[in-house]
């Protein structure tokens, strides 16, 4: 069964099952069809996410374990809904002491049953695993090192909180041997850079590769989910992170028998104009695809090229200060390929050298040329990685993510044209059309898995936090060079959408977002008073009473201010700073995680503390009467974007909290615990209940088999007004750059063709009855920024 729409509740062990279930009376009145859960299978203990798996056999007991994952099913069942679940294919937590697949992998070694179950380079590490554990080099930490016996006489070797076990015979031996006869080499963190072997999720060691494609460790690491599938326990499944798999069409294909076709998405992110591979079996994306093009919706583009050439001369930022956009991700590809993931760079240089090596027409091209191709190829891949397997098919769309002009590019960098040979070795490679060998097969998959860690490690996670003069642009799928979205190119995305993926996912905020989708639609009003936002800055540049430690970062903590203007006193500072801090670590400009810079993140909070979030003082009194001026068009983004959601095609995933009003910024601040709401409904709320319930009561209207008609407005402000039509029933209306629309005096004469002549009634308006085929707008938006018709039914009219 299609959901109609899901809700999605981020499961901890402050928030178990149990705690679900007590929701379940909650979420079923507002008219979602299935409960959205995080993944509920084994975690490292105390794991607030769950998506550090450590067995995929058991349901988290921490939860409530199978028992009341079961329970928390009937009771959905009972109000019914059913329950959707989130699953982490792609890695499991590298956490031995937990890990038993892992365990028995560093106790055996290579030979050991569930070495398939891991990328591990074993030849690059001289036959042993390297665990970056080590807070010093081995030598300075042999004083840490107790070997010991668990509770069942296993020997094991404990160092801290964490747990190894001891290769057979080698438990009596003194330290130093000790060490060097283990499968695995304990090691500095640091190293973890440049020498590690085994594949992990990003550039997080903690988290290690799952290799999904033998069918021996997919039925291992599947066969509980399935059975709750088979057993009507789950209903559908979100898959996180499908890019780091080997082959994710195969994955899928084989998700896909065994799940019986259950509805599932997969946490995709298309970047521009990219499609979801069309042989994947599954209904869509999760939706950063949608957030990105309703978010566009309600930026102004010429306000927010204004906005940013007023954030140069603010903040002046000179070359990986983010002053533009193509750039600023070009210098933080380089910086990630040859930092972060210059262990993976190395892999992929063996590789290939191993392919060169065993194919006389490739010998001699030098190892250095080869690790420069690799890594100017992979800062070059305009997508997430290539979709394409060692010996397949190669489709134009697959060619398209290693495009001619990145070839160019990449031997531009050569000073000897037959030394840039070896681009065209790697791009062949990569695309799979060199061979079918075993080196073939590894260097096609690796490089895929690679160039989607480093573009997402790139610009999520590095040029999102260094381009900051629009920060409701910089959201995972987003284009923060082109924020904008024309009504144009939206209605074309949803036609698009609702012929080829038409129950695909549809987000607006997710437990992955930098800031809540409130908080990005007040923010984006700035994109329509560039003068009066650079002016505001600047006074409260001069008035704080600690300056900011450059004005970059100026800049975006006071529009995060404005983002979460309202909240209670005294949460401001606690929400803004850790936010702040993840900002400035993750730019890697002044600090970073791992060369943080003491002095300076002193500086960001002292800053923070007095300005931005400070409850009292000057700057605050600044920022409220500038955040109440512009509340009416901030609530015009924020009704019009939920409306939107809820209606396009697609199906809608909600956050849990965000039927309201939801203020939260990068997690782990949108990871709180779910809380009902208390007190009288909001207007937000009332509209989301409303459309919920429309789409549960008429699924056909806006399921697989509905109709997506765009409605055109005319008059003078007519580009103001986004409308569109489902199966000819149901109309959405809402205004767009609502600042603009008053400057310029209002709607007017403005008037929207409706389908026909109806009746239709405005369910987010009692008393709303319009006639058509035409109707004037100000009239429409008489009472609020959104209009919901629905045409009366026969006898109603």
């Amino acid at each position: 069964m299609t959901p109609t729409a899901t809700y999605r509740l981020q499961l901890q062990p402050d928030f178990p099952f149990a705690a679900a279930a007590d929701a379940v009376p909650y979420l079923a009145g507002l008219g979602v069809s299935h409960l959205h859960l995080s993944p509920v299978l084994e975690a490292v203990p105390g794991s607030g996410h769950g998506y550090d798996v450590v067995d995929h056999s058991t349901v988290r007991a921490e939860f409530g374990g199978e028992e009341g994952l079961r329970e928390l099913a009937g009771a959905a069942r009972a109000h019914g809904l059913g329950i959707i679940l989130d699953i982490v294919p792609n890695h499991m937590a590298a956490a031995p002491r937990h890990n038993l697949p892992l365990w028995e992998v560093l106790r055996e070694g290579p030979e050991s049953p569930y070495a398939r179950w891991f990328d591990i380079d074993w030849a690059a590490g001289g036959g042993k695993v390297l665990l970056p554990v080590l807070a010093g080099r081995v030598g300075e930490e042999s004083g840490s090192f107790e070997p010991g016996t668990r509770g069942d006489g296993t020997p094991v070797l404990r160092y801290g909180d964490l747990e190894f076990p001891l290769r057979e015979g080698t438990a009596d031996l003194p330290l130093p041997e000790l060490l060097a006869a283990q499968h695995y080499r304990l090691a500095w963190w640091r190293l973890a850079r440049t020498e590690l072997n085994y594949r992990r999720f990003f550039t997080i060691s903690d988290l290690i590769g799952v290799r999904v494609e033998h069918p021996e460790v997919f039925a291992a690491t599947h066969g509980k989910i399935l059975e709750l599938v088979r057993d009507g326990v789950v209903d559908g499944l979100r898959i996180d992170h499908p890019d780091g798999l080997a082959d994710p069409a195969a994955y899928l294909g084989r998700l896909g028998d065994g799940s019986g076709g259950r509805w599932t998405v997969v946490e995709k992110i298309l970047t521009g104009s990219e499609s979801l591979p069309a042989g994947w079996a599954v209904a869509g994306t999760t939706g950063y695809d949608a957030l990105h093009r309703i978010d566009g919706l309600f930026t102004d583009p010429m306000g927010a090229a204004d906005l940013l050439g007023r954030y140069r001369d603010f903040a002046g930022p000179p070359g990986d200060r983010g002053g533009y956009w193509t750039a600023t991700v070009r210098r933080a590809a380089y910086r990630v390929v040859t930092h972060e993931l210059a262990a993976e760079t190395e892999w992929l240089t063996r590789l290939a050298l191993e392919v060169c090596a065993g194919d006389t027409a490739l010998h001699d091209h030098a190892p250095w040329a080869l690790r420069t191709a690799v890594r100017e190829l992979l800062v070059r891949v305009p997508v997430y990685r290539p979709y394409v397997t060692a010996g397949g098919p190669l489709t134009e769309i697959a060619e398209s993510t290693l495009p001619a002009e990145a070839v160019r590019d990449a031997k531009a960098v050569f000073s000897v044209p037959r030394e840039a040979e070896a681009v065209d070795v790697v791009r062949d490679l990569a695309l799979g059309r060199l061979g079918d060998g075993p080196e073939h097969a590894a260097f096609c998959a690796r490089f895929a898995q690679t160039a989607s860690a480093l573009h997402a490690k790139s610009v999520e996670d590095t040029a999102f936090y260094r381009y900051v003069p629009l920060i409701s642009a910089t959201e995972v799928g987003g284009d923060p060079g082109r924020p904008a979205v024309s009504p144009e190119e939206f209605h074309a995305f949803c036609a698009r959408i609702a012929r080829d993926w038409p129950a695909t996912g549809t987000v607006l905020t997710t437990h992955d977002t930098k800031r809540s989708g409130d908080v990005r639609a007040r923010i984006a009003v700035l994109s329509e008073c560039p003068e009066r936002w650079s002016s505001l800055v600047a006074q409260l540049s001069r008035s704080a009473p600690v300056p900011a430690p450059d004005p970059q970062l100026a800049w975006q903590a006071w529009q995060s201010a404005y983002g979460c203007a309202g909240l209670p006193a005294g949460e401001m500072t606690g929400r803004l700073e850790p936010a702040l801090l993840k900002s400035v670590r993750e730019a890697g400009l002044f600090t970073s995680w791992t060369e943080p810079d003491p002095v300076y993140e002193r500086a960001v909070t002292d800053f923070v503390a007095a300005g931005p979030g400070s409850d009292a003082g000057e700057a605050r009194s600044m920022m409220t009467r500038f955040a109440d001026a512009l509340a009416p068009f901030a609530r015009a983004n924020v009704l019009g974007a939920a409306l939107v959601h809820l209606t396009m095609p697609g199906v809608p995933d909600l956050y849990q909290g965000t039927e309201r009003e939801y203020i939260a910024l990068v997690d782990p601040d949108n990871r709180r615990p779910f809380t009902k709401p208390s007190g009288g409904e909001s207007e937000k709320a009332a509209l989301t209940t409303t459309a919920l319930r429309l789409r549960r009561e008429r699924p056909g209207l806006f399921g697989e088999s509905g109709v997506y008609t765009p409605l055109a407005a005319r008059g003078p402000a007519a580009a103001h007004c986004l409308a569109f039509c489902r199966s000819g029933e149901v109309v959405t209306a809402v205004t767009r750059l609502s600042l603009r629309l008053d400057e310029e005096g209002g709607w007017r004469d403005t008037e929207l063709a409706l389908p026909d002549e109806g009746p239709w009634t405005d369910l987010l308006s009692p008393g709303g009855e319009f006639t058509g085929p035409v109707v004037t707008v100000a009239r429409l938006f008489a009472d609020r920024p959104v209009a919901l018709l629905v045409r009366a039914a026969p006898g109603q009219q």
